[in-house]
Formats: C-alpha cells, sequence, structure tokens
C-alpha cells in the first residue's frame, strides 16, 4: 500500500526571466504595505530597482543583508529582534536556501507565541500570520517551493529540520536571470546539491508515483545543463533550466524528503563547515554505489534520466549512471574526495556517529544504514 501523499504547493507561483519586475504589483496585489526583506549584499544591483519602485508606491521596507553562512538559531533570534518593531504584514527573501529557510522562519515567528525550539520537527509549527515571498537566486536548494527549513542549534551543532505547511510560501516567484551572476563553484555545488534532492526523491524507500514524474524531469534538467551554466553564467537558457530543475527538486522534499547522502553530508557542514551542496556532491556516488543493489531498478531509471543509453542488463545502467555522475563532477571542477576539503582521516568516526543522529532521513534510504556502513562509506569517501 502507498503511503499517504501530502503535497502543499505555493499558493502562486511564478517563473520566468525578468519576473521579479512584476514583484511591486504581486506585493500590491497581496495589499502589502510593510515589507520585511531579507537578501545579501551580492544582490543589491539586482533589487535596487524593486526597492525605489516599493518606495514610490508607499510600502514601507525594512532589509536586512547579514546571512552570509548557513544560518544558526543565533541569527534567527537576532532577525526576529531586528524586524519585531517594524511590524511588517509581508516576508520577502531573496537569495539563496539560507536565505530563503530564515526568511520562512521569521514569517511563522513573527508575532507567535511559539519559539524556535518549540517547531523543531514536523508539523509542529501551529500558524502563520504574516504573508510570505521566497525568490530564490541559485538553482539548489528549492526551498522556496517545500514545507522545510534548516538550521543549526548552537546548542549542540546539529542541524534541525523544521517541516511544516505553514512553510510554504503565498507567492514563489523565481527568476533564473537572477542566478546569472552565480559563480561557477557555486553553482555547480548547488546544482549538485539539487540533482542529490531529486536522485533521493526518487531512490527513497517512501518514494511516489506522483513525486516520482517531478524528480526524475529534475533529474534530467539538472544533467542536461549543470555543465553548460557552470562553464557560462550567462547561459540564460542552461540557467532556466537549471533553475527548473532545482525547483522541481524542492517539490520533492516535503512529500518524500532526501535519505542517506544528506545524513552524511550535515556534519561536514557542521565539524568542517563544508558547503552544503560540495557536502552532498562529494559523498552522492559513493552512497549511489552503496544503494544499487537495494534498487537497481530505481537507479537504472535514474541512470536513464542522466542521459545514460539504454541497457538491459539494470545492474550495468545503474552503475554507469554512476559513472555519469562523476563525469558531471569533473566537467564542474568539483572535488571528489574528503581529504581535498580538509577532512581529517581521524575524524571519520566522529562524522559517522553525527550522521548516524539524522534518522529523519536515514530512515528514507533504500538500503539501510549502519555505523560501520557509514564509516565505511566516509572512508571511500576520504
Amino acid at each position: 500500500m502507498q503511503n499517504i501523499l501530502q503535497v502543499n504547493f505555493p499558493a502562486r507561483l511564478v517563473f520566468g526571466n525578468h519576473t521579479l519586475t512584476q514583484m511591486v504589483d504581486e506585493l500590491i496585489s497581496l495589499k502589502s504595505s510593510r515589507v520585511a526583506i531579507v537578501t545579501i549584499p551580492a544582490l543589491q544591483s539586482s533589487i535596487n530597482p524593486l526597492l525605489q519602485q516599493l518606495a514610490e508606491k508607499g510600502i514601507d521596507v525594512l532589509l536586512d543583508d547579514r546571512i552570509a553562512t548557513e544560518p544558526y538559531f543565533a541569527d534567527l533570534h537576532r532577525l526576529l529582534d531586528y524586524f519585531t518593531p517594524f511590524h511588517p504584514d509581508t516576508v520577502l527573501g531573496i537569495g539563496g536556501g539560507s536565505v530563503l529557510d530564515i526568511a520562512k522562519l521569521l514569517a511563522a515567528l513573527l508575532d507567535n507565541d511559539q519559539t524556535v525550539h518549540d517547531v523543531v520537527g514536523n508539523g509542529l509549527l501551529k500558524k502563520r500570520t504574516k504573508k510570505l515571498i521566497c525568490v530564490p537566486a541559485t538553482s539548489g536548494t528549492g526551498s522556496e517551493v517545500s514545507p522545510n527549513a534548516i538550521l543549526i542549534d548552537d546548542a549542540d551543532g546539529q542541524k534541525k529540520g523544521i517541516i511544516s505547511p505553514f512553510l510554504v510560501p503565498d507567492l514563489v516567484l523565481v527568476d533564473p536571470v537572477l542566478t546569472s551572476s552565480v559563480p561557477s563553484a557555486v553553482t555547480a555545488a548547488t546544482g549538485l546539491d539539487a540533482l542529490t534532492h531529486c536522485i533521493e526523491a526518487y531512490t527513497n524507500k517512501f518514494s511516489n508515483p506522483f513525486i516520482d514524474v517531478f524528480a526524475l524531469e529534475g533529474i534530467r534538467l539538472i544533467a542536461a545543463n549543470l555543465v553548460d551554466a557552470v562553464l557560462d553564467g550567462n547561459n540564460l537558457e542552461a540557467r532556466e533550466k537549471l533553475s527548473m530543475g532545482s525547483m522541481n527538486g524542492g517539490f520533492c522534499l516535503g512529500p518524500v524528503n532526501t535519505a542517506a547522502v544528506h545524513a552524511l553530508a550535515y556534519p561536514l557542514g557542521t565539524m568542517y563547515h563544508v558547503a552544503h551542496g560540495l557536502s552532498n556532491a562529494v559523498l552522492l556516488p559513493h552512497v549511489m554505489e552503496f544503494n544499487v543493489p537495494a534498487a537497481v531498478e530505481k537507479y537504472a531509471a535514474v541512470a536513464g534520466a542522466l542521459g545514460v543509453a539504454p541497457d538491459a542488463d539494470l545492474h550495468e545502467m545503474a552503475l554507469k549512471g554512476i559513472v555519469r555522475i562523476r563525469e558531471i563532477m569533473r566537467a564542474c571542477n568539483v572535488p571528489e574526495n574528503l581529504r581535498s576539503m580538509g577532512v581529517t582521516q581521524t575524524d571519520i568516526p566522529i562524522l559517522a556517529q553525527e550522521a548516524m543522529k539524522i534518522q529523519r532521513l536515514l530512515k528514507n534510504n533504500p538500503r539501510t544504514v549502519l555505523l560501520e556502513d557509514a564509516i565505511n562509506i566516509y572512508e571511500k569517501t576520504f
């Protein structure tokens, strides 16, 4: 019997090049009058016209651009203190996954008697009173359409997930042009993160035929366009298709979510501050090798979406898919081992122990991951 499928789509989705220019009209239609904006300095030139238009329309704005890395609980608390006196009716996040996750939680926790500690987990957030708009500026996390937000807990250094339909925005505006200034290394890492979302959703123990459609199309779009976007950031056709593939991956995250790649990647971020997308990328082919025996047909289908020619031997085809992943990584100049990221081999048992704490994701993996398996995967990745 299939598990119950629950999908929470944004109330409105706008996708296309230069669509940021219609943001003022969207805010007016939402009756927004006081807008809290979370963004990053690198996007200042892109959003300056928007800020000028908002001022001309008499819409008050308070902006923060200090989320530079994966956010902590303390960052959220700081921004809650910063924005509360402003009394916004709308929160607008324009940036990468970290910015969007923070914006989603701000919209949920402003004027809410619940704290972030109260809502960690699945379905614990009770309400959201602020309108929420998300505009991705990278093609990676898919956070703009997912009900998930990830923060690092200052108390224990662990990444904590908040999952709730209240974190799904009222409006998602995807303007691929915003991603054209993203550096090639970041484009590669975030694109491989999005690819991992799609692969882990499709091969998931709790996969669903409806979500499989998004996952396979996401794999196809990303595999066919990531290298072109990395080699030429101004290739708008590649950027557009990469943005669509990333968004597809985001649609997978609520109903199905990720698995062992992400679980093993999290400690690399918290212990070594390796960028999330890069952590996923370096682990992806090794976790796929581990998983293939438990889901040969699924991984053969993944290989097909990656561009591998059909093969009657499904196991051989699945393995060719892993080869294709490594080819993409090399073409994008992505590191293929942990030691190049500064990881110390003697820390591998600690990394494995930390990864085993992420059972909310490990339970989704098509093959059970034990502590010794996690150690072996890290060792092979080293």
